[in-house]
């Protein structure tokens, strides 16, 4: 994959030429696109006229999120906007949206808003992938939404991982039946999610620069997924898979944790 190789040393070497630990979102979902992950279209406005143009461009409804390297986690600084279906809505928003910005952290570095295509309704898992200090590169696979919380459900495999293996991963969950279409729920693609953990594993594998990845929320559809959220961490934050299940909202110590081969 030298391509991607390629596209993955540009965006990380920028990265750390700025002493960031982790990259914005619009790079992560760059690597995402160059391993051929599936996300939504997006584009990154510097001014609100540029941002509705974008999202014109992109087409409605959109999502908007704060880009800065100082806010990790949009949602806390009120950096996110769902359901924006007017250009004018759209300006507004860019305006609101760097105002939240420097109400939560008045030195901010704001790199611009993200426009994306929203996606539509579906079924959320969790995809990720961590550098453990003991067992090496691994990819994690979970439900989302409420099934994090309630559910504390994970399966690991170690990288690299064949599709076949991500498969028994997958039905290693404690509420597998969730993705099967059980009592009326969505019958999901699970040949799309594992080609997505499949992925997760070969960034992971190629490049030795990256400590983890969270892709949540992967929302699942009876055909096909997309990747909503993807942070990624350098590898100089790198750590244990109890911290990895931590972050994404799971509780360590009640984690099935199969497929670790």
């Amino acid at each position: 994959m030298v391509a991607a190789t390629m596209s993955m040393d540009s965006i990380i070497s920028k990265a750390l030429a700025q002493k960031r630990t982790a990259l914005l979102e619009p790079e992560a979902k760059e690597v995402c696109r160059a391993y051929k992950l599936p996300v939504p279209e997006f584009k990154l406005a510097t001014n609100m006229n540029q941002a509705g143009k974008f999202a014109e461009k992109i087409g409605f409804p959109i999502v908007m999120k704060i880009v800065s390297p100082d806010i990790l986690h949009k949602t806390e600084a009120g950096g996110v906007l769902l359901g924006v279906h007017t250009r004018k809505d759209c300006e507004n928003g860019f305006t609101k949206l760097l105002s939240n910005a420097k109400a939560f952290k008045k030195s901010a570095r704001i790199q611009g808003v993200l426009i994306e295509r929203m996606a539509p309704s579906g079924l959320e898992v969790i995809v990720g992938g961590i550098r453990d200090q003991q067992f090496g590169p691994a990819v994690m696979f979970g439900l989302g939404g409420i099934f994090t919380e309630v559910l504390e459900d994970v399966t690991f495999g170690l990288v690299p991982i064949k599709k076949s293996e991500v498969h028994e991963m997958i039905r290693g969950i404690k509420g597998y039946h969730a993705l099967t279409g059980f009592r009326g729920m969505l019958h999901v693609d699970e040949g799309a999610i594992a080609s997505t953990v499949v992925q997760v594993s070969k960034i992971m594998n190629e490049n030795q620069q990256i400590g983890q990845i969270d892709l949540n929320p992967v929302r699942a559809y009876s055909r096909g997924c997309s990747v909503l959220d993807a942070r990624i961490m350098l590898a100089s934050t790198h750590g244990t898979k109890r911290e990895l299940i931590k972050n994404d909202g799971f509780s360590p110590g009640k984690t099935n944790r199969s497929a670790n081969r």
